[in-house]
């Protein structure tokens, strides 16, 4: 059981930033650019390992949200802040399609701090973590699409709603992350006797 908490612990560090956005008040100018602010120092204090090994989660998000906070403050970006949820949720889905795309995702970083070296590059294992990258890239799609639907029809979904069908994604993704990898712990001692 605490094996399981620290592996979701250490899985949704990544997404603390974008957690964060998701909870903190963000319904005004000068809100908007506080909640920015901490998403950035917790993309760099929390993540500061793995800023370190190059993890692509960590990287892009500290990217995208020192853009953020460089736009609000330097240049007053106001159509940024207006259109924050579309943009957020776009660039973090294309974060993980990206990963996926380009062979190498996001989710195999996290899987080879877990698993033992041997099985790093076996099939399985690569087909693995491609798999949690698509589930999540998928997932997200749903608040990317709610997103976008607020921005043309303001009028079609409350805020309320929108906060708990993405927040709900998130559980979903934690969940079926979870059981995913404890599944696949458990065909690792078959496949290797």
């Amino acid at each position: 059981m605490m094996d399981t908490l620290l592996d979701i612990g250490r899985f949704m560090i990544g997404f603390l930033p974008w957690i964060l956005l998701l909870f903190l008040p963000t319904d005004g100018w000068e809100s908007l650019r506080r909640a920015v602010l901490i998403c950035l120092a917790a993309s760099v204090v929390f993540s500061l390992k793995a800023l370190r090994e190059r993890f692509i989660l960590q990287w892009t998000t500290t990217v995208f949200f020192l853009f953020c906070a460089i736009s609000f403050y330097g240049f007053n970006w106001v159509w940024l802040a207006n259109h924050m949820s579309v943009v957020a949720n776009l660039v973090l889905d294309a974060i993980i399609w990206l990963s996926v795309l380009s062979g190498k995702p996001f989710t195999l970083q996290y899987a080879k701090a877990e698993a033992p070296p041997e099985v790093w590059n076996t099939e399985a294992f690569i087909r693995g973590c491609r798999s949690i990258a698509i589930f999540w890239g998928t997932l997200l799609l749903v608040p990317s699409a709610l997103s976008l639907l607020n921005l043309f029809f303001p009028a079609a979904l409350p805020k309320s709603l929108d906060f708990f069908i993405t927040t709900t994604c998130m559980i979903l993704g934690i969940v079926w992350t979870t059981l995913f990898k404890r599944a696949k712990r458990r065909q690792r001692p078959a496949f290797e006797a």
